[in-house]
């Protein structure tokens, strides 16, 4: 089966994460020289409102845990990136998918890419809830939406949801590997809805969904990944 997207995108997830600390600018950089052609991360926005990148959302100090919300850009620890370092550090020639764990991110995300001259048609802006991510499309036509769920939440089916995403400018559907079959593929392709894979860290499972014509996958190992997507190519 043919993916929509040629080639597929191979997202690393949290960058390079197994071979570099998840979510630095170490891993992003690392991801990039591996191969990888799209970069994974998680967006929250700081109590200035700046974009930062980490997967938890809090800063812990001994015993205090602080959401990152609460804290100003310039107390945060070292290793936590902004988007800007991010695009400072490793240009823009690359997709860039973000889970926006605080809705409030959502903006400002948009507004840094921008700024950073990003092609805004390799953003993708991801979350749980479809609704939540699609009153995303007024921040720009050109940014891309995510649907990151489960078949299981999916309670009207996913032929309904297919059809509900392409009303409402969704433009993926991002789920775990395990929930993929090449039926589903070619539904959700009917709509020209793009398919994206997470967790897909073996041969085994990348091979099976780049054969189901999955528009992107994401990896902690970038080095399996790229592999995968070369085989797929030839």
């Amino acid at each position: 089966m043919d993916a929509l997207l040629q080639p597929p995108i191979g997202f690393a997830h949290r960058g390079a994460s197994a071979h570099a600390p998840e979510n630095t600018l170490d891993a992003f950089r690392l991801a990039l020289k591996l191969g990888a052609t799209g970069l994974e991360s998680d967006v929250w926005v700081t109590a200035d409102g700046v974009p930062v990148l980490d997967h938890d959302g809090v800063v812990r100090s001994g015993l205090r845990r602080r959401a990152l919300g609460d804290v100003l850009r310039a107390d945060l620890p070292p290793h936590i990136p902004s988007l800007a370092e991010l695009y400072d550090a490793c240009g823009s020639d690359f997709h860039l998918s973000l889970d926006v764990k605080d809705p409030a991110a959502a903006e400002p995300t948009v507004r840094v890419a921008a700024e950073a001259g990003a092609p805004l048609e390799r953003l993708w802006l991801c979350h749980p809830d479809w609704e939540t991510v699609a009153g995303w499309r007024v921040l720009h036509d050109d940014v891309r939406l995510v649907d990151s769920t489960r078949i299981r939440r999916m309670k009207e089916g996913p032929e309904r949801r297919a059809a509900t995403l392409a009303d409402a400018g969704v433009d993926a559907v991002n789920l775990h590997h395990a929930d993929w079959t090449g039926g589903l593929t070619t539904l959700f392709h009917r709509f020209e809805r793009y398919c994206f894979g997470w967790d897909a860290q073996h041969d085994r499972v990348l091979d099976a969904l780049l054969r189901m014509g999955i528009d992107a996958v994401y990896s902690d190992h970038v080095d399996r990944m790229t592999e995968a997507l070369a085989r797929a190519a030839r």
